[in-house]
């Protein structure tokens, strides 16, 4: 039987027999997508001074990164890395967006950089520095913050950037 699902990282829908094994939109893994009536995703919290900070840095690394991977998935020659790098770029503008709910605003802007290479490998070794760097920062930003909410989502995401890591990690070894 078909069900409506929803991701309580992103928000976003799914329908399907059974929940997948990540969010198609953000990553998050399967406990995270939950029948919809058996859960209600808020966006709507309150934000310390340091939770807003720290929220307000991760938007801006979501939309750096998401930049990066436009510029990336353009440039490089291989098949294999213009579309690695545009689904990296549609996960990463998938999180900014979070990062705008949680902020509450009404557009965010993600460009496209130029500030890539033509080689693959160069962009595979920026993309594990990108992914290295905004782990260790949510690991932090889950340790510190002061909202529940605003941890759950920085743990989520965690794993999904760990897992960007380790694409961008098997392709460069």
């Amino acid at each position: 039987m078909v069900k409506l699902f929803r991701c309580k990282i992103c928000g976003d829908p799914h329908i399907g027999e059974s929940a997948p094994s990540r969010c198609p939109f953000c990553g998050a893994y399967e406990e995270n997508i939950v029948e919809i009536e058996k859960y209600n995703v808020n966006f709507d919290v309150e934000l310390s001074d340091k939770d807003k900070a720290f929220v307000e840095k991760a938007l801006q690394v979501e939309i750096g990164n998401a930049e990066f991977y436009a510029c990336a998935s353009g440039k490089v020659l291989e098949e294999e890395g213009k579309q690695l790098f545009k689904v990296l770029k549609k996960v990463e503008a998938e999180h900014a967006s979070i990062w705008k709910k949680i902020l509450k605003l009404d557009k965010i802007d993600i460009g496209k950089s130029e500030k890539c290479s033509e080689n693959y490998k160069d962009n595979l070794q920026e993309s594990h520095d990108r992914e290295t760097k905004a782990i260790d920062f949510y690991k932090k930003a889950a340790a510190e913050c002061d909202n529940d909410r605003v941890k759950e989502l920085f743990e989520a995401l965690v794993l999904v950037e760990q897992d960007h890591l380790k694409l961008s990690g098997v392709r460069l070894g």
